[in-house]
C-alpha cells in the first residue's frame, strides 16, 4: 500500500508547480466550487497511478491544482464511495496521497440529507463530530506507520481551530452556517422513515454516504480537518418525500457560491 501512495505522489509531484497547503475534495454537484481557483493543472483520475476512477453523476474525477485564497491547493472534483464497490482503503486512497504530499489542512465537502428539523436544503452545516454507521474503518489491518499510529486519537477529529476559524468568517460574511453531527452511512438506497427516526435519535443532524472514512484517514496522517456538507433534502421521518440525485445536484449547485464564498475567506486566513 504504501508503495502505492509513494507511486501516485510522485506521479503528482512531477505534474503541480508550487508545494500544496491545502487538499480538498468536493462531492455531489460541489465540483465547480474549483472555478474559483487560479488553476495551474487538470490530472484525470486515470492518470494518476492506482487512483480509483468516479462513477457517480455530478463527479468529473479530475485532480486540479492551483490557487485559492492565496494559498497553494489540490482539488479532487469528486470522490469514491462504498456503494461504488470500492474498498475503504481505495476511497481514502487519495487522502493518504495527499498527505505525502506534505499537506497541512484536509477540506472535505459533500451534500447530506438533513435530520435536524432546524436546518433546511440549500443551507450549509460545520461538522463538528461524526458517527460511522458504514461498518468499515480504513484502519483496519496492518498499519502503515509511514503514515501514522496504530490508534489514531479522534477526540478532536474536526480541527477546533478550523471550527472557530469557520465560524468566525460565516458570522463576518453573513453566511448561515449550521453546526452538527454527520452519520455516515454506506447507500446506495435512501434512508426509511425508521432509520431516520434512528439515526435522529442517536445525535445524527445530517446524513450522507461518504466523508467519515477519509476523516478517519486524514487524522491518522497527521491533517488538519474541515468539513462542511450541504443540505440538500430533509430527512424528516413524519413527512418524508421521495428525493431524486436531480434534486441533491440542484439544491448542492445552489448553495455552492456561499460555500465558495466562505472557503476562500477561511483559506486566505489560514496559518501556512
Amino acid at each position: 500500500m504504501f508503495k502505492k501512495i509513494t507511486e501516485a505522489a510522485n506521479f503528482i509531484r512531477k505534474r503541480i508547480t508550487n508545494q500544496p497547503l491545502i487538499g480538498m475534495i468536493t462531492g455531489t454537484g460541489l465540483g465547480n466550487l474549483t472555478d474559483m481557483m487560479e488553476i495551474e493543472n487538470n490530472i484525470p483520475y486515470e492518470q494518476i497511478p492506482h487512483f480509483p476512477k468516479s462513477t457517480v453523476a455530478g463527479h468529473a474525477g479530475i485532480l486540479v491544482s492551483g490557487i485559492m485564497g492565496e494559498k497553494s491547493l489540490l482539488a479532487m472534483q469528486g470522490r469514491f464511495h462504498i456503494y461504488e464497490g470500492y474498498t475503504v482503503n481505495e476511497i481514502t486512497f487519495p487522502v493518504r496521497v495527499m498527505a505525502h504530499l506534505g499537506l497541512k489542512y484536509l477540506f472535505v465537502l459533500s451534500a447530506a440529507g438533513g435530520l435536524n428539523p432546524l436546518f433546511k436544503p440549500g443551507e450549509l452545516m460545520l461538522v463538528t463530530d461524526h458517527i460511522n454507521l458504514t461498518g468499515e474503518n480504513p484502519l483496519i489491518g496492518k498499519n502503515i506507520d509511514e503514515l501514522g499510529p496504530r490508534f489514531p486519537d479522534m477526540t478532536s477529529a474536526y480541527d477546533k481551530g478550523l471550527i472557530a476559524l469557520s465560524r468566525q468568517k460565516a458570522i463576518e460574511e453573513r453566511i448561515t452556517l449550521n453546526q452538527g453531527i454527520y452519520v455516515g452511512i454506506t447507500g446506495p438506497s435512501l434512508e426509511t422513515p425508521a432509520e431516520t427516526r434512528f439515526l435522529r435519535f442517536i445525535g445524527g443532524d445530517a446524513v450522507g454516504m461518504s466523508t467519515v472514512n477519509e476523516v478517519i484517514a486524514a487524522v491518522h496522517c497527521g491533517l488538519k480537518v474541515l468539513v462542511i456538507v450541504a443540505i440538500t433534502n430533509s430527512n424528516l421521518p413524519d413527512c418524508m418525500t421521495a428525493t431524486s440525485i436531480e434534486e441533491v445536484i440542484s439544491n448542492a449547485k445552489k448553495v455552492s457560491p456561499s460555500l465558495t464564498k466562505l472557503l476562500t475567506v477561511i483559506i486566505k486566513d489560514l496559518e501556512k
